[in-house]
């Protein structure tokens, strides 16, 4: 397990990441979202020992970061966002240096580089230079890097920032496969990838954690209020009785055509008026073409938690 506890990190007397507190349960994937600037970077880069906090502490399983840095280092993999390959040489000398400086012995390697090439996909690839790769193939080389050592952790930064839509599609089929059997923190600006890959989010805005469960819990929490939409045919003067009928609900207008009208509706969500509106709209013999409950997206959820944030 991955605890951070009231962890601080200033740059002079800029504090880029804020007394944040949150846990990393085992074998789960964790999607890290902020917009640019958040402290999303700062934080990774305490929790592999890159930089040391200011302030508060970071614990993974019985180690912490400023007594048992090495030990840390050992079980995390990373990719940071810009992906630091050595383009002249061949993905195999890659890999080879890669093992060497984690001081993998010449007999683990053989067997740890058949793993990740077929894990990875490198298999056709194995003896081109990187600089020849495409950006999906050099992005499989950047996660290849990560996981020869076989950690326990893995932590992946933007791992599809430039890749076309069907790059996309493969990374994200190899994080969900890796998932099966590591502790995965992603940290990306694609929410759709956040919302497909990950078990659970945190959102951080100016270094502080604004917003953090399932898609689903933070949809519940953070929704307060239904929007319906309504299409009906119904004569114009009488869609004020709507409203004489449930004062509770917001009614507008959006579009009239004839007695073709369509209508938004809003009421708390702690109450579902459907049924109330649609029994009432029967009694008065209109008809429905549509009605349908706009619910928050991830997208949504994030602006609304986000909007108005700073530089890190």
């Amino acid at each position: 397990m991955i605890e951070l506890q009231n962890l601080i990190k200033d740059y002079g007397s800029l504090r880029a990441v804020d007394t944040i507190n949150f846990k990393i349960n085992e074998g789960e994937i964790l999607g890290f979202l902020g917009p640019n600037g958040a402290g999303k970077s700062t934080t990774l880069k305490m929790i592999t020992c890159y930089l040391t906090p200011t302030d508060g502490n970071i614990q993974i399983d019985n180690y912490n970061v400023y007594e048992h840095s090495k030990e840390i280092r050992n079980m995390i993999g990373y990719l940071p966002e810009h992906n630091p390959l050595y383009l002249e040489m061949t993905v195999y000398d890659y890999l080879k240096f890669v093992a060497e400086v984690r001081q993998i012995s010449e007999n683990d390697f053989n067997k740890t580089l058949r793993d990740t090439i077929k894990k990875c996909g490198l298999t056709e690839v194995i003896s081109r230079p990187i600089k020849n790769l495409s950006k999906g193939y050099r992005q499989r080389v950047g996660i290849a890097q990560a996981i020869i050592h076989n950690p326990k952790i893995l932590i992946l930064d933007e791992p599809t920032t430039g890749l076309d839509p069907n790059q996309i599609a493969e990374i994200r089929e190899l994080i969900k496969e890796l998932g099966k059997e590591k502790t995965l923190i992603i940290s990306s600006h694609i929410l759709q990838e956040v919302q497909a890959v990950c078990d659970r989010i945190v959102i951080i805005n100016n270094g502080k954690i604004v917003g953090q469960g399932t898609t689903e819990e933070l949809k519940m929490s953070n929704q307060r209020i239904a929007k319906l939409n309504l299409e009906l045919i119904a004569p114009e003067t009488e869609l004020y009785t709507i409203k004489e009928y449930l004062p509770q609900i917001d009614v507008k207008t959006i579009k009239v055509n004839g007695e073709n009208v369509k209508l938004e509706i809003n009421y708390p969500q702690d109450k579902d008026y459907r049924k109330d509106i649609f029994n009432f709209i029967k009694q008065k013999d209109w008809t429905i073409l549509e009605m349908q409950l706009h619910t928050s997206t991830l997208e949504d959820i994030f602006r609304n938690l986000t909007s108005g944030g700073k530089n890190e």
